[in-house]
């Protein structure tokens, strides 16, 4: 996740972007319904999937379904935020969960990438920037 508190303002400045995490927060939910929910173009649904995705807001899931075949799922991760301004600066705080399947199965695939950087594997802690 971005520790920048610009870069998830400007992810969250969108109404399609933010219709998207509060819909997803109910229940996992496939692109095409996204579409119908936020009243956007599928494109611009799936730009704003993949902003959120990554800045660790948003999960994606493969689902198998027998009737409809296989689809993408997108479920919030975002918690909560929190802004604290007080003397001359701020403070943003982000919480996110991350199911525990979800960080195994990063892990697991950055390390088949070759790639096992402490800063790659999803943390449900809260990341704090302070700008002054």
């Amino acid at each position: 996740m971005t520790s920048d508190p610009d870069d998830i303002f400007e992810a969250l400045s969108s109404e399609i972007s933010r219709e998207i995490l509060a819909a997803a927060s109910v229940r996992p939910m496939s692109a095409q319904e996204l579409e119908q929910v936020c009243d956007a173009s599928l494109p611009t649904i799936y730009r704003r999937l993949e902003m959120l995705q990554n800045y660790d807001l948003l999960s994606e899931q493969q689902v198998v379904d027998p009737e409809d075949g296989q689809y993408k799922q997108y479920s919030t991760d975002l918690k909560e935020i929190n802004i604290v301004v007080e003397n001359g600066s701020y403070n943003v705080d982000i919480r996110v969960q991350k199911d525990t399947v979800d960080k195994f199965g990063k892990l697991f695939r950055d390390l088949g990438e070759g790639r096992r950087d402490p800063d790659s594997t999803d943390q449900s802690e809260p990341d704090s920037q302070t700008e002054e």
